[in-house]
């Protein structure tokens, strides 16, 4: 199976990456919304992925919505600089793309289900941004957390290509690898559509369905 086992063209070097820091960003850990805690340990049968989708506020709440979901953090995920800021992120020297982590359980709702939310609500073809956001920390993203999720996600973008180009939409850019750090983002960026009800969010349009 051919994932991404190098960073994509467009996405800054290691070399070049800003140093980050050692110390990690310090969060409360309880869910704004459901109570859930957003940091491990997990429950034993609770599976994580990570989706990158643009801005992550709104895609966030796409995800703590879903039935099954046990809970949802806003982060930085498939770069070099350990433990960003949001500031460092928004520059594109970090390497990392604004990240959603999910944790499920897999008994509660499918892959399927979520890659569902992932595509119908982003424009995967866009290279590096999505919509008026431009930059590789806003690109297209699925970190799998094991070989089954990788694999999913493979054969889901295969699908959704087929659906895209039958409807004359050009190819797909998402990048697909396994899972790395995921660095959790500051307090005010989690659930901050739920603390922020008409704040920014440029999810939730669908070209094309994903059956």
């Amino acid at each position: 199976m051919n994932f991404f086992r190098t960073k994509p063209e467009g996405v800054i070097a290691a070399e070049d990456a800003l140093t980050g820091r050692d110390t990690q960003i310090k969060i409360s850990g309880k869910h704004y919304v459901n109570g859930t805690s957003m940091l491990p340990p997990f429950p034993n049968q609770m599976e994580k992925i990570i989706f990158g989708m643009g801005c992550f506020w709104g895609a966030e709440r796409l995800f703590w919505e879903v039935p099954g979901v046990f809970t949802t953090a806003a982060g930085y995920s498939g770069g070099t600089t350990p433990n960003p800021t949001y500031s460092e992120t928004c520059t594109s020297r970090t390497g990392h793309t604004e990240a959603v982590i999910v944790v499920f359980d897999p008994a509660e709702v499918d892959l399927g289900t979520l890659f569902k939310v992932f595509w119908e609500n982003h424009d995967p073809t866009q290279y590096m941004g999505q919509g008026n956001d431009h930059g590789s920390q806003y690109r297209t993203a699925i970190y799998g957390t094991n070989e089954t999720q990788l694999v999913a996600a493979q054969a889901s973008v295969e699908k959704y290509q087929s659906e895209l180009t039958s409807s004359g939409f050009g190819k797909i850019t998402t990048e697909i690898a396994e899972a790395g750090e995921f660095y959790y983002a500051e307090e005010e960026h989690q659930q901050y559509l739920a603390k922020n009800p008409y704040g920014y969010c440029n999810h939730g349009f669908c070209q094309v369905a994903y059956s």
